[in-house]
């Protein structure tokens, strides 16, 4: 009896951890990634509970463990990896956990014995954490939290693969009826109950801190368009560039402003004006890639840092932008009416800082306002013109619309 419960500690505190995800991914209305981590708790929670419970001298024992552990690998990387926005290379975990599989069922069917067993599922679990960790170092956030899930996941498949085999070298032989007395599963019973809450103390704080991030950026967002504030724009800007300087990344600066806005208001009011900058938000926003980020620094004017991205392919990003938005039905215009936009673009030179970098972007859209507005200018590349529909009346001949 004292031994089943002894044995019964580790489930119980991995459905403990369970429920703690469940409760942050509802209350905090936080990401998928979090039910990951909730899932992988359950699945560890049935493999240990089948472990302890099952008649170890089954052959069938081992496969059902197997399964459950492996699924639990399987939902811990799919979390993790989907948070860092990695590939989560399920198909290469899939591929392990079969191969392990049909290397377990020749053990189960040649041997009693279930040192064999022991070291091909625990060197599978420890393979799955190597594509987790490889994955995981994939990726583009670095945050202290991020590397401690790095070595956390490290030790992980170190102790996977280390674990069984230094045991075995005490306690060399074991009988699968005598399991559960070994020397083998005491250790197992510790380490695991051990590194369970190691990693469930290094999650929760995983989904701590990007709970407390994501109410940071909330505060940091412009509440008409979502984007960032100027001020948290400057600062993630600054940021970026100096990280652009150590790994050697180009990076370009993309300034943009609705043109004729003031006729807008001037014509059909300010609620259609603040339609039109939320529209040019959402234009901005479902066109630039997740390593990019963008600001509304202005009443109607915006900016962009593309990320590892050269300034001819910026103007490219730029003009993609420009052209969408033209297309824009504005929510409260007459529907033959399109606003357009002018957009300034400079690529970052050697050495050069925000200061620097905005200046000349800042100076090219005013060469795209003065001539003639609806296009994009690369500083350095002159003038582009843009092609304007002519069924559709634009925001310069709005004054004439209201007079």
């Amino acid at each position: 009896m004292r031994e089943q419960i002894m044995g019964l500690i580790t489930p119980t505190m991995a459905i403990v951890f369970l429920a703690v995800f469940v409760i942050m991914w509802w209350r905090g209305k936080m990401g998928a990634y979090v039910l990951g981590f909730a899932a992988g708790y359950l699945f560890f929670a049935l493999g240990f509970a089948a472990t302890h419970l099952l008649d170890t001298g089954s052959p069938y024992v081992f496969h059902v463990t197997q399964f459950f552990y492996s699924m639990s690998v399987a939902s811990g990387a799919w979390a993790l990896t989907k948070r860092a926005n990695q590939p989560n290379y399920l198909g290469v975990l899939l591929t392990i956990y079969g191969f392990s599989a049909a290397t377990l069922a020749v053990a189960v069917a040649t041997s009693p014995d279930i040192s064999s067993r022991l070291i091909i599922v625990n060197v599978g679990y420890g393979a799955m954490y190597l594509v987790l960790v490889m994955a995981l170092l994939g990726a583009q956030r670095r945050e202290a939290i991020d590397k401690l899930l790095i070595l956390m996941h490290a030790l992980l498949a170190a102790q996977f693969m280390i674990r069984p085999v230094l045991t075995l070298l005490v306690e060399q032989s074991i009988p699968a009826d005598v399991y559960r007395q070994s020397i083998y599963y005491s250790v197992l019973n510790l380490s695991l109950a051990v590194i369970s809450l190691m990693t469930a103390m290094v999650l929760v704080g995983a989904c701590v801190y990007d709970q407390i991030k994501a109410v940071r950026e909330q505060a940091e967002l412009d509440g008409l368009t979502g984007l960032r504030t100027r001020r948290a724009f400057e600062q993630n800007v600054v940021e970026m560039i100096e990280r652009a300087k150590l790994e050697c990344v180009p990076v370009a600066l993309v300034v943009a402003d609705i043109d004729h806005f003031k006729a807008v208001n001037d014509v059909w009011g300010h609620q259609v004006g603040d339609m039109a900058i939320r529209q040019f938000g959402d234009v901005i926003k479902s066109t630039i890639r997740e390593t990019d980020i963008a600001g509304r620094i202005g009443g109607e004017e915006f900016c962009i840092l593309a990320w590892n991205c050269n300034a001819k392919a910026a103007e490219a990003l730029a003009e993609r932008i420009r052209s969408d938005f033209a297309q824009v039905q504005v929510v409260g215009m007459p529907d033959d009416h399109r606003l357009t936009a002018s957009f300034g673009v400079a690529g970052r030179g050697e050495g050069e800082g925000y200061g620097r970098l905005f200046a000349r972007t800042d100076a090219a859209l005013y060469r795209a306002k003065e001539g003639g507005r609806n296009r994009t200018v690369r500083d350095g590349a002159g003038k582009k013109r843009a092609i304007i529909t002519p069924i559709n009346k634009t925001a310069g001949e709005l004054r004439e619309v209201g007079t």
